[in-house]
């Protein structure tokens, strides 16, 4: 049976990132992996379904930087399924009194979502969804 196993993030701050996909997604994060001559640092955040979502950091790769909450070709978004319309109202208050950019919703969308779109920390987009 074929499944996502996983998606991943580069980030500037390994554990800002995780703690807030903890926080306030409730992940489970793993413990930290180093690999000193690639430079490379990840902890794995688990959610509750299985899903994982890899959060790394690197000092030996110059990647791209783009403005905060940018649409992008390719990988754009991640979704997460709250299971209520009560939910997706309560974690969007919450991230937005709590300094997070909210930048849509919630709302219905055409296609029968039920969704709010914030960032992370990072500016990476998030999807909160029924």
């Amino acid at each position: 049976m074929t499944h996502l196993e996983h998606a991943a993030l580069w980030v500037d701050d390994l554990e800002k990132i995780s703690a807030f996909y903890g926080k306030y997604l409730g992940a489970a994060i793993g413990q930290l992996y180093e690999n000193p001559g690639k430079g490379f640092s990840s902890r794995f955040a688990t959610f509750e379904t299985g899903a994982r979502l890899e959060i790394m950091t690197t000092s030996t790769l110059s990647l791209e930087r783009l403005a905060p909450g940018v649409q992008r070709h390719g990988l754009t978004h991640l979704a997460f399924s709250l299971g209520s319309e009560t939910a997706v109202d309560e974690l969007t208050a919450r991230l937005s009194s709590d300094g997070y950019t909210v930048i849509d919703g919630p709302r219905l969308t055409g296609d029968g979502y039920y969704e709010s779109v914030a960032l992370d920390p990072e500016g990476n987009r998030i999807e909160l969804t029924t």
